[in-house]
């Protein structure tokens, strides 16, 4: 059986509050926490059994990674789940920073980005 999808709006209604936004994660024990949170709200087991996962993904792609980079993100994906006993594959890891990366990111940070790398040519 799973569980219950928090109601967040219904829980800051219920507390005075109001929800603010999406909180990312930062480095150390804090940041795994703050993720193992996002991952447990939003993946869910599918219905025909297997990993959990975002029922929201909907899209496959592959993603080009330098080895380095999938060594990190294995290793992150590890560290998550002994600080936290949240199992994540680094993929799905990678699904999360991407999107919490790029909902953060506004128009004149990708100009900057962009630019960056034009003077660095």
């Amino acid at each position: 059986m799973s569980k219950p999808k928090l109601d967040t709006e219904k829980i800051a209604k219920g507390l005075g509050a109001q929800k603010g936004g999406v909180v990312y994660a930062t480095g150390g024990f804090p940041g795994a926490a703050q993720l193992a949170a996002e991952v447990q709200a939003r993946f869910q087991v599918p219905s025909g059994g297997g990993r959990r996962t975002d029922p929201r993904w909907s899209q496959r792609r592959l993603v080009p990674l330098a080895p380095r980079t999938l060594r990190r993100l294995e290793r992150l994906a590890k560290r998550l789940h002994d600080e936290t006993g949240t199992r994540i594959e680094p993929m799905q890891l990678a699904g999360i920073l991407l999107e919490t990366t790029t909902e953060s990111m506004v128009t004149e940070d990708a100009k900057k980005l962009v630019s960056k790398k034009k003077a660095n040519r």
